[in-house]
């Protein structure tokens, strides 16, 4: 018998093998306002005045604190600073569209939704100081921020499984960018929320770039909301610079989840500032492109949808730039403010009680530090930032 390989020719005939491609999908951009400010007013959500201009205030606030906190890092007053500029209607129509009882697992760029969430600004600061203190996110149902890429998404599958578990009618809401769908923890994360029917909203902010790698190098697939499909959750893609569609899509999402169908959402937008104050843009991209971006601002598209609908009126912009001016000013105080560490904290919050043997040791440097006060020259206190 020859056991050396065959070659084998193609059938020549039909034989009904129809592989499925993503041409056969059909994933739309859902939109409420075009580009040049005009708009489907059947999508308009319905909601009052107010909160049609709130949205805009808290817009313009995620720009003001961007660019304070970008100068605040060039002054070696914050750690690394990762910009949101550009992607202001995704970050704040997502934060509009949830509730206060829903968890929110940030990845980095979304203060204004953080802020809308709960959190201090002076805890911001401090986190982006590096103080560990500001990790607790205090008085905000908010996790920790997922430095490590994608590492939160299942954590955010497990939180919306407890909540789940204990009947909590909230959902948990990832932020994520689209480098983060490249990494196992996004595969692992979304395929035990569609096993478990976990209420659970993963909100991707496609700004077309992964750190220098362009969205087109790091995957195959047109979209990203067209990756749901293969764990079995739903999809949504949204034009990501539409306040007005980023919260519908949230809020759809957010109702689809509590129902027991975890969802992907794709917001289409773009990072014109650096992916962090420590990277360069101009080494991987053009500035034309940055341009023909530039001329879909957010902030713009939808204050020519205020004007056209006459809320504009009542919006007094000076006025709120410099209301955030001086709540940015305050937080900085507040965050210098922030006392320097005891020596004994180096035993803190590793236990819930502290164990003897630690306490012992405890002691003991402390009367060592009597003895000797000149062995604090030897110890570096934490600075502020």
């Amino acid at each position: 018998m020859d056991n050396s390989p065959q070659s084998i020719s193609p059938p020549s005939v039909d034989v009904g093998v129809d592989p499925i491609s993503q041409g056969d999908v059909e994933i739309e951009t859902y939109q409420v306002v075009r580009p040049d400010g005009s708009f489907d007013a059947d999508r308009v959500p319905d909601v009052d005045d107010e909160a049609l201009r709130d949205l805009y205030r808290w817009m313009l606030l995620q720009r003001v604190y961007d660019n304070r906190a970008t100068k605040l890092q060039r002054r070696g007053r914050l750690g690394t600073v990762a910009s949101g500029r550009g992607q202001e209607a995704a970050i704040i129509g997502s934060g509009f569209a949830l509730s206060q009882d829903d968890w929110i697992f940030p990845y980095g760029r979304e203060a204004g939704a953080l802020l809308m969430h709960g959190l201090s600004m002076r805890d911001l600061l401090l986190y982006w100081r590096g103080i560990e203190d500001a990790s607790k996110m205090e008085g905000a149902n908010i996790f920790g921020m997922a430095i490590s890429i994608g590492s939160h998404i299942p954590l955010a599958t497990g939180k919306a499984w407890g909540m789940q578990l204990a009947g909590e009618e909230s959902i948990a809401f990832a932020n994520l960018g689209d480098g983060a769908t490249s990494t196992g923890a996004f595969h692992e994360g979304m395929n035990f929320a569609g096993v478990l029917d976990a209420p659970a909203v993963y909100f991707c902010q496609n700004n077309q770039y992964a750190i220098s790698l362009p969205f087109e190098k790091q995957t195959n697939a047109d979209t990203v909301a067209q990756k749901a499909l293969a764990y079995g959750v739903d999809g949504i893609r949204v034009d990501g610079n539409d306040v007005l569609a980023v919260y519908n899509a949230v809020s759809k999402a957010r109702e689809r989840a509590l129902e027991g169908n975890p969802v992907l959402v794709e917001a289409v937008t773009y990072r014109r500032g650096a992916h962090t104050t420590s990277d360069d843009p101009t080494r991987y991209r053009s500035e034309e492109e940055v341009d023909e971006w530039e001329k879909r601002d957010p902030l713009e598209r939808y204050q020519a949808f205020l004007e056209e609908t006459g809320r504009w009126d009542d919006i007094d912009e000076e006025a709120i730039r410099e209301e955030v001016e001086e709540e940015f000013s305050a937080a900085v105080d507040a965050a210098d403010e922030f006392e320097e560490r005891g020596i004994e904290e180096i035993f803190s919050y590793l236990h819930e009680e502290t164990p003897p043997e630690l306490q012992r040791q405890l002691e003991e440097f402390r009367e060592l530090l009597e003895e000797r006060p000149d062995m604090y020259e030897y110890i570096e206190t934490r600075p502020k930032g």
